[in-house]
């Protein structure tokens, strides 16, 4: 008879807890619809007292034209192109760059954990615009690449010094009994790492490295400084040809905003979508 009762007392306390779960999303949603209620408000009040004369029906064309019944993508398409491109190139650099780097920081050789140390020192403590140009004018000639492949490993070494710390906390948090068990089952190192070790340190990690990639697409709007046509530049471009330097930085500021928080969207997707075995064994 006791368990019944126990059931039932647990099934009240759940539906409570979820009523006060709703009420508090409702109000979090209340506050923010708010917030973003009164930033609208003021930004339409603010450009409204503005001495400008708005163009927005300029805007259209920098994204597609139609030409004689075809389709004609405009130049902030063909710039977002890049941009996509030296984010998705600088992503899977920096993220090897970056686990490379944090198994010499966790290894036992001295000289792999010193030149490791040398290099996350050097590159997170000097601007990244410094490392561009150094890259652009000293590396390229040198190496004999592009400004596209200069563009994307300066991101990808710059953004790999930040990954590897997060690559090396996820590792540390594993528990040394899960270390333990890869070694009784006679695995080695690399292995090791593989099949049980990152398994369960990617979930810890999804969070920060969603961060990293975010701040790469940012960033990659550097790479303008060295003549690559990503968004930004063609940006620049369209100020200079039509001198709507209000509505093409905003634009262009909108459409950093919604790669970034799809970005987020699908990394708290993934996040989630990871951490359901656990609640399963659970």
């Amino acid at each position: 008879m006791r368990q019944p009762q126990q059931d039932a007392r647990l099934e009240r306390y759940s539906r409570a807890a979820r009523r006060d779960l709703r009420r508090r999303n409702g109000l979090d949603w209340a506050i923010f619809a708010l917030g973003a209620g009164l930033i609208l408000w003021g930004v339409i009040e603010g450009a409204s007292r503005m001495p400008y004369n708005w163009q927005w029906y300029r805007i259209p064309p920098f994204f597609f034209r139609i030409v004689e019944g075809e389709l004609v993508w405009g130049p902030f398409v063909r710039g977002l192109l890049v941009t996509l491109q030296i984010t998705l190139w600088g992503a899977l650099l920096a993220f090897a760059i970056g686990l490379a780097t944090a198994l010499l920081r966790l290894s036992r050789s001295f000289t792999g954990h010193a030149l490791a140390t040398a290099y996350l020192e050097l590159v997170r403590n000097t601007p990244l615009l410094v490392q561009m140009y150094l890259f652009y004018f000293v590396l390229s000639p040198i190496l004999g690449i592009d400004r596209f492949w200069t563009g994307v490993l300066a991101l990808a070494v710059f953004e790999a010094s930040f990954i590897s710390e997060i690559i090396r906390g996820g590792i540390l948090s594993v528990p040394r009994g899960q270390w333990e068990a890869a070694s009784a089952l006679g695995l080695r190192p690399l292995p090791a790492y593989a099949r049980v070790v990152l398994p369960q340190a990617v979930p810890l990690m999804l969070p920060p490295l969603t961060s990293s990639l975010v701040n790469l697409i940012k960033n990659s709007a550097i790479v303008s400084t060295i003549a690559i046509f990503d968004l930004t530049n063609e940006g620049r471009d369209a100020i200079a040809a039509t001198f709507l330097t209000f509505e093409i930085w905003l634009t262009v500021a909108a459409v950093y905003l919604s790669l970034t928080l799809t970005l987020s969207a699908l990394a708290g997707w993934l996040e989630r979508r990871a951490r359901r075995p656990d609640r399963r064994a659970a």
